[in-house]
């Protein structure tokens, strides 16, 4: 940069107007000095919001494919403004597949932290059950080796979590967490890695990370499909159960809190197994899902807008009065009531005001199927 022209990044970004039912584009222009943004109509060349102090936007938010929410419009950022921005913002960025095999299921909370703390972001998660099919396809490099068997008895026997993790260099970093392939090697050489902590020997060795960009890009085609067609289902069973959703701004509040939600949840005495799925929902999404409210509370309009404004965590949870006992835990629809009345309840401890109160969770028992299918059968669907 020329000395005195102040630093700004520029992006392509598209935005769904849904009164008119069009897709409009954007110059999104943020200026890291003060974190301001200002915003032009591409097609219409002029000034669509003047350069404003905004706090909720972050340089690290900023990134092609990712989806931002300034001034609660939903914006999609499909490509980079200018040069200068691809080259600072771009150029490190990588995609990898992350899996939590079936012995580390269970710290799926504790891996998450790991994640966030060595600068990675999950941008796509589901929990899955290969078959042995679905395991040899996946796992086709390994078909001649002796641990071939092992390995598919081991990724087949239970659930699995596959995540597509985002960041700069983000390959190698995430082989740096997961530590070397033999747990007891990586308990000698890399005691903080997961492989360390939450392994057993090289085959239950508690993940999988992709090991080049090629493999990267084959692996998250897999799980995660771009075209048609679905990949692995999820787990979820339908029955005996609810609906929690780990709210977006739970998710992305310095992405501790996700954790220590996601760990708290999942830790959660529920027995029988789960599903977990991140979405990024779109308003119309919202507004179905939530159509319950709609004139009951005041508050319906924002809690469509905080659904829609990032990714959620949609968790199915059995048990056998698991509407009721869930509702509980979670505790009263606003935190400043909760942590009077129930201070241990999840909203009284992670929730902000009545909208951004951490998580969703089914209101009416005879809900909790419907929730669970809205999300796992029709939008995974």
């Amino acid at each position: 940069l020329e000395q005195g022209v102040e630093e700004r990044f520029a992006f392509l970004a598209e935005w769904y107007d849904p009164s008119a039912a069009l897709l409009r584009r954007y110059q999104l222009l943020f200026y890291p000095k003060d974190g301001s943004v200002e915003m032009f109509d591409v097609k219409n060349q002029r000034t669509f919001l003047r350069r404003t102090k905004y706090d909720d936007l972050h340089p690290e938010d900023l990134f092609v494919g990712n989806r931002v929410n300034v001034f609660s419009r939903q914006l999609n950022l499909i490509d980079y403004g200018d040069q200068y921005t691809a080259n600072k913002l771009g150029s490190k960025k990588e995609r990898t597949l992350a899996m939590i095999k079936p012995d580390a299921v269970t710290k799926v909370g504790d891996i998450i932290q790991m994640i966030y703390d060595a600068g990675l972001i999950v941008t796509k998660a589901k929990m899955t059950k290969l078959t042995w099919k679905q395991a040899a396809d996946f796992y086709m490099e390994h078909q001649s080796k002796s641990f071939f068997n092992n390995l598919m008895q081991f990724v087949t026997s239970g659930p699995v979590i596959v995540m597509e993790l985002m960041g700069d260099e983000a390959v190698s970093v995430w082989r740096r967490v997961l530590g070397p392939t033999d747990s007891s090697v990586a308990r000698k050489d890399a005691p903080n890695s997961l492989r360390a902590q939450f392994g057993t020997d090289g085959t239950k060795n508690a993940g999988h990370g992709s090991d080049s960009l090629a493999s990267a890009a084959r692996e998250l085609e897999f799980f995660f499909p771009s075209t048609a067609g679905h990949g692995p289902s999820n787990t979820a069973k339908y029955s005996d159960c609810t609906c929690c959703i780990v709210k977006p701004h739970a998710i992305s509040e310095g992405k501790t809190l996700n954790t220590q939600i996601t760990h708290t949840l999942i830790g959660l005495c529920f027995n029988g197994e789960k599903a977990i799925c991140m979405f990024n929902m779109d308003r119309a999404n919202a507004e179905e899902f939530l159509e319950v409210y709609k004139g009951v509370v005041t508050e319906y309009t924002s809690m469509v807008a905080e659904l829609c404004s990032g990714p959620c965590m949609a968790l199915e949870i059995h048990g056998t009065d698991a509407p009721r006992e869930f509702r509980a835990f979670c505790g009263p629809a606003d935190p400043e009531i909760a942590r009077h009345l129930r201070p241990t309840t999840l909203r009284a401890l992670y929730g902000r005001n009545k909208v951004q109160n951490a998580v969703h969770c089914t209101d009416l028992p005879e809900d909790g199927l419907l929730e669970v299918q809205y999300f796992f059968k029709i939008l995974d669907g």
